[in-house]
């Protein structure tokens, strides 16, 4: 199983860029989608919904983080975020920061594919979230590497895991660009932190997303598809 991969699946632009650039790397992948209890649940649903249209075997897996962690998108006393301006707290921590969460993910995933003899975990970390994210840097994605194969049998066989983030130094339109040149289909994508499938075009997220496709010069595929179901109904 040298050439299989487990993909962290949320959904979203980023991570179903990298499904699609995996499937012409890889002999199988695996995408492990989480419902962490977000409340953009939706997420979940649509990243079941891609890989199903991409013939893949996927691993659902829930995680009740309301009930222990602190964030806008846990929790119902937190208000989601109006835009990138008033996206931030008072320490300049981004409200949408669900502690440790890609740590708790990439721990759980590497349990995952040990128990399934897969040594490569792909992740969607990108330039645009480093800067506010710590969970998701390079520097961060290569110690918890680190700790995978000091802590997992790797340690007594020598057979490394390695976590590969290919859109590191890419930002959003570079991202777009990249999935396209790979056959990415962004129609089911999520990145609304809101709950709704239509995108609210006022979180942060939205925002970013919404530019990206600006500057690519191009109709968001999921705004398109939305349309054109409406249409349909009527």
């Amino acid at each position: 199983m040298d050439n299989n991969a487990i993909v962290l699946f949320s959904g979203g632009l980023d991570s179903t860029t990298v499904l699609y650039w995996a499937k012409s790397k890889y002999d199988l992948i695996l995408p492990v989608i989480i419902d962490y209890s977000q409340k953009h649940l939706v997420e979940v649903e649509n990243a079941i919904k891609i890989s199903k249209i991409n013939k893949l075997e996927y691993l659902l897996v829930k995680l009740p983080l309301k009930d222990i962690l602190d964030s806008a998108l846990l929790n119902s006393r937190w208000r989601i975020p109006e835009s990138l301006k008033d996206s931030k707290d008072k320490r300049g921590v981004p409200q949408t920061y669900v502690p440790f969460r890609n740590g708790i993910f990439l721990s759980l995933v590497a349990g995952i594919a040990e128990t399934r003899g897969i040594r490569t975990i792909l992740t969607g970390f990108n330039l645009i979230d480093t800067p506010d994210y710590p969970d998701t840097t390079e520097v961060f994605a290569k110690k918890m590497e680190a700790a995978i194969n000091e802590g997992t049998t790797a340690f007594i066989t020598g057979r490394k895991y390695e976590i590969l983030s290919p859109l590191i130094n890419k930002n959003k339109k570079e991202i777009i660009e990249f999935g396209i040149n790979h056959g990415a289909d962004y129609s089911y994508s999520i990145s609304c932190y809101r709950g709704n499938e239509y995108p609210c075009m006022k979180c942060p997220s939205c925002e970013i997303r919404d530019e990206a496709f600006k500057k690519v010069g191009m109709e968001d595929p999921l705004v398109r598809r939305l349309k054109m179901e409406k249409c349909d109904e009527t």
